[in-house]
This record gives structure tokens, sequence and C-alpha cells, in this order.
């Protein structure tokens, strides 16, 4: 019981810490800008989540393909090692490119919306 309660009081402590700036806040925004920062935190969490996913899925299957044809032809080991890490970096440049559109996504100025 105690192993568990480490953890949970430490992802506690950090939830109550990144919400602390929500009570520093002076006014509420307007309901037509409230909604639209609301869908755009939605499209910038489903655009990191579905990246990030999909990227996993592919170099999982990479390695995967890549660690089978090693082991049935141990001397293509080379050979198969230089395009496997070339597209590792590939999917990888993906997954940034769609945290960047997420970063873009919410920090648009909110306050230039009428």
């Amino acid at each position: 019981m105690k192993k568990n309660l480490k953890p949970l009081a430490l992802v506690l402590f950090f939830i109550a810490l990144t919400a602390t700036p929500l009570l520093a806040q002076e006014a509420p925004l307007d309901e037509s800008k409230a909604s639209l920062f609301k869908v755009s935190l939605i499209v910038g969490g489903a655009i990191i989540t579905l990246a990030t996913a999909a990227g996993a899925f592919s170099q999982a299957k990479a390695i995967s393909s890549a660690c089978e044809g090693i082991s049935r032809n141990p001397a293509s080991g080379p050979h198969i090692r230089v395009p496997l890490i070339f597209a590792l970096v590939l999917i990888e440049t993906l997954v940034i490119y769609a945290l960047l559109i997420a970063i873009i996504v919410l920090m648009v100025q909110w306050g230039n919306y009428t």
C-alpha cells in the first residue's frame, strides 16, 4: 500500500502545481473566445495524440521488421540497420512537426478575436 501511495501523492502534487496559475486569473474570458479556446485545446490535443500514436506504431513496426530481417540473415545486419535508423528519424520528424502544429494551434492570440 505504501508503494502505491508515493506515486499517487506525487501526481496529485503536480496536478495542484499546474492548477495554481488558474487561481491567479483576473477576469473570465468572453463566451465566444472561451468556446474557441476550448475547441483549440481539443484540436491541439487530438493532433499530438494521433501523431504520437501513429509514430509509435510505425516505429514499433519498423523495428520489428528490421529485427526479423536481421534474425533471418545476420550478415545483412549492417545493410538493414542504416535504412532503419533513417526511417526512424523520418518518423520522429513527422511527430515533431505535429507537435509544432499543435503548439501553433494553442498559441493563437485570443485577445485579437472579437
